[in-house]
């Protein structure tokens, strides 16, 4: 594995390395890792479009199974610009808070659309007119995990006023099956907003492995194709209490 650049941001440091096996596929692959080795995105160098993750394979599905026609979309959280990179004809808007991800991404990864705002995304998102979005993929994370202001009851009902009637909320977070108290209550509530609440995970060796999960809630039913899902399978989570904004962000 060869450093190719790391650079220090606020309290975490964000690298870019490049591998000739990732996740136990052989290749040529150049991705971005924060300090706590947390891949948060990778290319294959061979074929560049190629989407190598497997949740923002997981997510394209969710999104093009639910409304293929959908043109709108709202992210927290850039990374490397995977998904917002390969719709470059459909309209993002990319909150990022950090400036040194975003320089990155252009410099290391290819990103060269002009639709990053930076900044906290929920504050750019309160910003944004209302029903406007299709879909809102949550992808936001630091060296303590997502920020508790963007899981919160009163950001998800921020979300179901900016997404349109059949507008669906997606989140990557990272977590357990059972006896995770916060994934649970993520979970809850995200079913307090949604009418229909799905959850995904990749599969791990142990039970109680962390590992990626997606979360989805919309007012419309989800569908899905079980072998598009890119390895996640759908799972069942346990009853959690409902997260509320602390006093910092009333």
């Amino acid at each position: 594995m060869q450093l190719l650049t790391k650079a220090t941001s606020g309290a975490q440091e964000v690298s870019v390395y490049e591998a000739n096996q990732l996740y136990g596929e052989i290749g040529k692959f150049r991705f971005l890792q924060f300090s706590d080795d947390a891949i948060q995105g990778a290319i294959d160098l061979k074929e560049p479009k190629r989407i190598v993750l497997e949740y923002p394979r997981a997510m394209i599905h969710l999104m093009e199974r639910n409304n293929p026609a959908f043109n709108d979309v709202f992210i927290i959280g850039h990374g490397i610009g995977t998904i917002a990179g390969h719709y470059p004809n459909k309209r993002f808007v990319v909150a990022e808070i950090d400036e040194t991800v975003i320089e990155l991404s252009k410099s290391y990864f290819h990103y060269h659309m002009d639709n990053i705002r930076v900044g906290d995304g929920r504050q750019l998102l309160g910003e944004q007119e209302q029903g406007s979005f299709d879909y809102m993929i949550l992808d936001a994370f630091t060296e303590s995990g997502t920020p508790y202001h963007l899981m919160t009851l009163e950001f998800m009902e921020l979300a179901v006023e900016k997404l349109n009637d059949r507008g669906m909320l997606l989140m990557n977070v990272t977590g357990k099956l059972k006896n995770d108290t916060l994934i649970d209550a993520v979970y809850t509530t995200l079913k307090e907003t949604f009418m229909y609440v799905k959850a995904f995970s990749l599969k791990a060796e142990h039970l109680a492995d962390a590992r990626n999960i997606i979360l989805a809630g919309s007012n419309c039913s989800i569908a899905y194709e079980t072998m598009a899902m890119a390895g996640f399978y759908e799972i069942g989570l346990d009853e959690g209490y409902v997260m509320r904004d602390k006093h910092e962000h009333k």
